[in-house]
């Protein structure tokens, strides 16, 4: 098959939308509820047309969440919330507590948070100067902090989820909320904060079809299957799911000549401070991850006007693919330093090059804002733009496939 023939199979997929649309119907995807069984299954089933799909289910340390409630004393008005995946518990009957605004809430703006609720600003979460919401969490924590709001900053969205990345270690409750709480707490108010959660020990599957190639190596084509429970996880990550079940049907029917095979592989605990994945890859052998040559992972790739391949460090990695969108016409984007926020990072932990392949960076106004809301539904997902995001991410794909060994090689550079 030609570089053009495998582009233009993609490009005519109907199933693609039909794929879309199926995992949007099956929730947020919150990891450990019925939402997300329900996707897993259906990725197996979908994955299972093309070969023997194989399940390796992984720990994480998982949390369920019974009751989260945060209100305003002065009124007794209760305040839309939303929990962080795995935050600390309150005492049973909740901590009353006085917010303090802390602006932006980077490390250095907690100076008087001692024994207070503090708030800090969501950032929109893809643009180089980003503080993420953990390290924000992190800091307040350290300056003594009783408990933790980020606010979304965007009026008539709701509250913005996300995780604590506590993992059952320690920690301080926190959660989410919407911008019109923001603006009353920010005033100076006494609230009632209750989180009731619970810490047990948990595993997510972790979804594997192998292609074999001509050689040993493989090409490790990702997405993450879990989500949050607000909205459908459309474009994070409904996109790159129904897209890796588009490329992989376009590639089974060549793999086999190429000089790599093809691992496709559905992580879970993603949103769990990428737990799943590291888990994953750290009960592999040496010798089996020195055969995977190259991580592309499908992350939220449409949404946004441009694609952005970030590249994790490796400065070879991002010309090698700027190259192969160019052949079939697309303008591609790189970032080279590495960004922990999803899969690739810990693939280029072990020393695999690997790239995020990610809409709208750097792009605030584009509907990536509205990641991790009850805003992220298939809606504000234009299809045309999925379809030439996949077309792309396929460019990418066939040029990992067959590239020579040696130039496959040098990708492991970082100079």
């Amino acid at each position: 098959m030609t570089r053009e023939a495998f582009l233009g199979s993609i490009a005519a997929d109907a199933g693609l939308a039909a794929d879309f649309a199926a995992i949007c119907d099956t929730g947020g995807r919150l990891q450990g509820t019925e939402s997300a069984a329900r996707g897993f299954a259906m990725m197996a089933e979908r994955l299972g047309t093309l070969g023997m799909v194989q399940d390796d289910p992984v720990p994480y340390a998982g949390w369920r969440c019974h009751e989260a409630r945060l209100t305003d004393l002065a009124t007794g008005r209760d305040l839309g919330c939303a929990p962080l995946l795995g935050a600390a518990a309150t005492p049973p009957e909740g901590l009353a507590l006085d917010t303090l605004d802390c602006g932006r809430g980077a490390p250095g703006d907690y100076a008087a948070a001692a024994g207070r609720v503090v708030l800090a600003r969501h950032e929109y979460p893809f643009s180089a100067g980003t503080v993420h919401r953990r390290v924000k969490l992190a800091a307040a924590q350290e300056a003594g902090a009783a408990a933790f709001l980020i606010v979304q900053p965007e009026p008539g969205i709701g509250p913005v989820s996300g995780s604590s990345g506590r993992a059952g270690g320690a920690g301080i409750p926190a959660m989410g909320i919407s911008a019109e709480a923001g603006a009353l707490l920010a005033e100076g108010r006494r609230v009632q904060l209750t989180l009731l959660g619970q810490d047990h020990a948990a595993t997510t599957p972790t979804l594997s079809l192998s292609l074999p190639g001509r050689g040993e190596g493989q090409v490790v084509l990702s997405a993450h299957l879990d989500g949050h429970p607000l909205g459908e996880s459309a474009i994070d990550n409904a996109t790159g799911l129904a897209a890796a079940l588009c490329l992989a049907r376009a590639a089974a029917p060549f793999v086999a000549g190429c000089p790599r095979g093809l691992l496709v592989c559905v992580f879970g605990a993603e949103e769990w401070a990428l737990a799943g994945s590291k888990a994953w890859l750290d009960r592999l052998s040496p010798a089996r991850r020195s055969r995977l040559a190259v991580n592309i992972n499908l992350d939220s790739i449409a949404g946004g006007a441009s694609l952005t391949a970030l590249t994790s460090g490796f400065a070879r990695l991002g010309p090698f693919l700027r190259d192969a969108a160019a052949s079939c016409g697309a303008d591609l984007r790189t970032h080279q330093p590495l960004m922990s926020n999803s899969d690739h990072a810990n693939f280029a932990a072990h020393g695999i090059p690997a790239a995020r392949l990610l809409a709208g960076f750097g792009e605030p106004d584009s509907a990536l804002r509205y990641l991790l809301t009850a805003a992220d539904r298939r809606a504000i997902v234009p299809l045309p733009q999925l379809r030439a995001a996949t077309v792309t991410a396929g460019a990418l794909l066939w040029e990992a496939l067959n590239a020579p060994d040696d130039v496959m090689m040098r990708l492991r550079g970082t100079v």
